[in-house]
C-alpha cells in the first residue's frame, strides 16, 4: 500500500526527532553562537526533513532524488558542525552521542532510499544507473 504521506516515511520522522533534539540542545549554547553554530546546525538539520517532505511532493522521480541528495549533503554539513559543537564543550560527550547517532542513522536511510529509485528509476527506463 503506498504512503499517503512524507510523515509515514521512518527517515523523515527520524530527521524530524533529529531537529527537536537539536533544537533542544543548542538552546544551551553560549549567547555568543546564536547567530553561527547553533543558528549553522539548527538550518541544517531542518534542511534535512524539509527535502525529504519536498522531494516527496514531487511527482518526478529524478526530482525526488534530488531532494533526498540535498537531504544526504545536509547530514555531511550537520555532522560536521556537531564534532566542532562537541570540541568547543558546547555538547556533552553523551548528547553528542546521541546525535550523532541518530544524524548517522538518518544519513543511512537516505543513501539506502536514494539508490533504491535511483534503481527503480533505471528498471523503469527512466534514467542511467550511475
Amino acid at each position: 500500500m503506498p504512503l499517503k504521506s512524507y510523515k509515514e516515511l521512518i527517515v523523515w520522522q527520524k530527521a524530524y526527532e533529529l531537529t527537536l533534539l537539536v533544537y533542544k540542545e543548542t538552546e544551551k549554547f553560549p549567547k555568543s553562537e546564536v547567530f553561527g553554530l547553533s543558528s549553522q546546525l539548527r538550518r541544517a538539520v531542518v534542511s534535512i526533513a524539509s527535502n525529504i517532505a519536498e522531494g516527496y511532493q514531487r511527482q518526478h522521480g529524478g526530482e525526488y532524488v534530488q531532494f533526498l541528495s540535498i537531504a544526504f549533503g545536509s547530514c555531511a554539513e550537520a555532522e560536521t558542525q556537531l564534532l566542532i559543537c562537541k570540541d568547543l564543550c558546547y555538547v556533552s560527550e553523551s548528547n553528542f552521542t546521541i546525535l550523532n547517532n541518530l544524524l548517522t542513522e538518518v544519513g543511512k536511510m537516505l543513501y539506502a532510499l536514494i539508490t533504491k529509485i535511483k534503481e527503480n528509476n533505471v528498471r523503469k527506463g527512466f534514467g542511467r544507473k550511475q
